[in-house]
C-alpha cells in the first residue's frame, strides 16, 4: 500500500523526518535548462548551501521542507520526484531544486529489496565525481527513505536519442557520451563498484549538456578490505583493434593548446594500497593507472534484458567486464537506434545474446573505429573481451577515442545543451513511494 506525502508537507507526522547533509557533496549545478520549458534556476542557486543554512537555523531539515513539484518517473524500488527547498530563502536566491527518490521501506521489505536501496545509498555517499550523483541528504522515517541528489533537467539519453533525425546519435555525440561513461566506470571500479546496469535510460544530461550516471540499486559494492588494487602499468594494452599511440596521451585540449594530458588517470581510489610501478625493461610508450575489482564476483541475475551480459544469462557468474559489455551495447544503441541482440520477446533475446553474432547494419554508415571497438566490447568470453584485464586503460587506448583529452573532459564542448528550464508555480499534487504507478516520463 503506499505511502503517500501532501505537498503540504506540515502535517505533523512529518515533522520529525530529518534529513542528514553529507559534507563531500560540493560543486552543485545550478543554472538547470531542459527541452520543455518549466521553474527558471538562478545561476549561483546551490542545493548544499541551502541545506547547510537550513541545518544552521533549525539543527535539521524535515520533509517538510520540502515540497513536491511534479514526478519524474518510477523505478524498481521507489519514484522520483523534482522537489523545491522551501526555505532555503534570502539572498535574493533562485529556487533550490533536487531530485527527491521516495521508497517505502514496508514495500522494501516485504520484496526483499532493503539491501539494494541500503547499497545506493551507500554508493552515493561515497560518490565525488564529474559524471556521477551528489547526495545532498537523506530523509527517513518508520515508514520512508527519501534519497535527495541532484537535478538533471536535461532528461536521460534515451528520451534525447527518440529527438534526433532518425533515433540515433553521430559519432561524435556518441565519442562525447561514451568518453565521460568511461571515466565514470572507472571510478567506480577503482571504488570496487560494477555499476551492471548501464543503458541510456540511466545517463541522464545535466544543464550543462554533460552527462550523469544514475541509479545504483542494482550495484555490486565490495566490501572494505577487499577492493581492488591500484598499480601502474606499462606499455600497450591487449585490444580487439590497433591501439592508439602515445601522441593520443598527449594531445593538447581544443580549449588549452598549451595544455598537455597526462598520461596517468586523475582519479584514484580511497581505499585500497597502490603497488609501485614495476620495472620493466626495455623502451615503454608511458605509465597508465589501472585499478579494476576483478575479484569481485557474483552469481546475480540483475540488468536489462537487451544489455545483459552473457555471462549473467548463462549464470556463469561475472565480475566487472560486464560493465564493458554494457558499454558495447550502449555504443551500438546509441549509433544505430537499437540494441544488437534484441529479439522478439525476452527470451529470444536472452537466447541472442548467448549465442548470436555480432552483425552490424548497413544504415547508418559508421567508421570502422567505431566498429572495431563495438566488436571488442561485445566479445561473449568476459576474459577476452576489452577491458576485461586492465578496464578503463584499454578502453581509452582504442583508436574511436583518438584525440580525445581524458583529464579535460569538462572542457569540452556537449553535443546537445538543453534549453532554459522554468518552474511554473508551486507544486503538483503529492509524492508517492507507489514505484508501480505510471508517471509522466518527461525527463526520467
Amino acid at each position: 500500500m503506499p505511502i503517500v506525502l501532501a505537498n503540504n508537507l506540515h502535517s505533523s507526522k512529518f515533522d520529525s523526518d530529518n534529513v542528514s547533509p553529507f559534507s563531500t557533496a560540493s560543486g552543485c549545478s545550478s543554472s538547470a535548462p531542459s527541452s520543455i520549458a518549466r521553474p527558471q534556476l538562478v545561476s549561483g542557486t546551490d542545493p548544499c548551501d541551502a541545506i547547510r543554512r537550513l541545518i544552521g537555523s533549525n539543527g535539521s531539515i524535515a520533509i517538510s521542507d520540502l515540497r513536491a513539484i511534479q514526478r519524474l518517473g518510477s523505478g524498481d524500488i521507489g519514484s522520483v520526484y523534482l522537489a523545491e527547498i522551501k526555505t532555503c530563502g534570502g539572498g535574493g536566491g533562485g529556487r533550490v531544486l533536487v531530485a527527491a527518490k521516495v521508497m517505502d521501506k514496508g514495500e522494501l521489505e516485504g520484496r526483499n529489496k532493503s539491501a539494494r536501496a541500503k547499497t545506493e545509498r551507500e554508493i552515493l555517499e561515497m560518490l565525488d565525481h564529474p559524471f556521477l550523483p551528489k547526495l545532498y541528504g537523506c530523509a527517513e522515517n518508520d515508514k520512508l527513505t527519501c534519497l535527495l541528489t541532484e537535478f538533471c533537467p536535461g532528461g536521460d539519453l534515451h528520451l534525447l536519442r527518440q529527438r534526433q533525425p532518425g533515433k540515433r546519435f553521430d559519432e561524435h555525440a556518441v565519442r562525447f557520451y561514451a568518453a565521460e561513461l568511461v571515466v565514470a566506470l572507472e571510478y567506480l571500479h577503482v571504488l570496487g563498484i560494477i555499476y551492471r546496469d548501464l543503458k541510456p535510460e540511466n545517463v541522464l544530461v545535466r544543464s550543462d549538456g554533460h552527462i550523469m550516471l544514475t541509479d545504483f540499486d542494482l550495484s555490486l559494492k565490495s566490501e572494505y578490505g577487499c577492493s581492488p588494487t591500484a598499480q601502474f602499468v606499462r606499455g600497450p594494452r591487449p585490444s580487439s583493434s590497433p591501439s592508439t599511440t602515445s601522441a593520443h596521451r598527449t594531445n593538447s585540449c581544443n580549449h588549452f593548446p598549451n595544455c598537455i594530458v597526462p598520461g596517468v588517470s586523475c582519479f584514484h581510489s580511497k581505499r585500497g594500497n597502490r603497488k609501485k610501478p614495476a620495472r620493466l625493461g626495455g623502451p615503454t610508450d608511458g605509465l597508465e593507472f589501472v585499478a579494476e575489482p576483478v575479484d569481485l564476483r557474483s552469481m546475480s541475475f540483475v540488468g536489462t534484458h537487451e544489455y545483459l551480459a552473457p555471462e549473467i544469462v548463462a549464470g556463469e557468474g561475472h565480475g566487472s567486464a560486464v560493465d564493458w559489455w554494457t558499454l558495447g551495447v550502449f555504443i551500438y544503441e546509441l549509433l544505430y537506434g537499437v540494441t544488437p541482440f534484441k529479439g522478439l520477446n525476452e527470451d529470444r533475446t536472452l537466447a541472442n545474446i548467448v549465442a548470436r553474432g555480432l552483425e552490424f547494419p548497413k544504415e547508418p554508415a559508421v567508421s570502422s573505429a567505431a566498429r572495431e571497438l563495438i566488436s571488442g566490447l561485445l566479445v561473449k568470453d568476459p576474459a577476452k573481451r576489452l577491458g576485461s584485464t586492465t578496464g578503463a586503460a584499454a578502453v581509452k587506448r582504442h583508436s574511436f577515442f583518438g584525440g580525445v583529452s581524458w583529464a579535460l573532459l569538462r572542457c569540452e564542448v556537449p553535443p546537445h545543451v538543453p534549453p532554459a528550464f522554468s518552474v511554473d508555480g508551486g507544486s503538483s499534487g503529492e509524492l508517492t513511494d507507489d514505484s508501480s504507478a505510471e508517471a509522466p516520463v518527461e525527463y526520467y
